[in-house]
């Protein structure tokens, strides 16, 4: 299994000149997660990760055909989200804020690491996960994590962000 460092060192300089800006479209079903709960976090793919919730987690549910879930860390929640509408039972509606980079993910960039139709390598949450041709790989913009969002659910997800026309002309 490739390392989170690995895998930044890898594909930082390609995200660098191959990734766009991209923010959340949809919003997000989220609550305080239990400690000791196992998110399995399954897509139109099938199984992506499992994580174990620890104090302070949020369990978050996208908004997409597979409804995935998955856990987040208290602090990064809180830098994702803003509460739009409680909604009962300690769930709300979150807007999502904030951006990513993402790119692509093409069977060369597989090869490039050894693998040919799966790769897998360890997700900021210390668990496996599954990398193949068509999804997309995300940093964050502190370029700090690296993780996977297969492709059907990326789509459904996020939208690019166009760059200004000073950015454009490199003003």
């Amino acid at each position: 299994m490739i390392s989170q460092k690995e895998m930044l060192e890898h594909f930082l300089p390609l995200m660098e000149s191959q990734g766009k800006r991209y923010k959340k479209k949809s919003l997000v079903r989220a609550k305080k997660a239990e400690p000791g709960l196992v998110v399995v976090t399954r897509t139109s793919d099938g199984i992506e990760t499992k994580n174990t919730a620890e104090k302070g987690d949020w369990f978050v549910e996208n908004q997409t055909s597979a409804k995935e879930s998955y856990l987040i860390k208290a602090e990064t929640f809180e830098k994702k989200y803003s509460l739009l509408d409680s909604l009962g039972n300690g769930w709300g509606c979150y807007r999502p804020k904030g951006e990513i980079s993402a790119m692509k993910v093409s069977a060369q960039d597989l090869e490039n690491l050894g693998a040919q139709d799966i790769l897998e390598f360890q997700a900021p949450w210390k668990e496996s996960i599954v990398l193949k041709p068509g999804d997309f790989l995300v940093i964050s913009l502190e370029k700090s994590e690296i993780y996977r969002i297969a492709n059907k659910e990326f789509i459904e997800t996020y939208e690019q962000i166009q760059p200004t026309k000073s950015k454009q002309e490199g003003i």
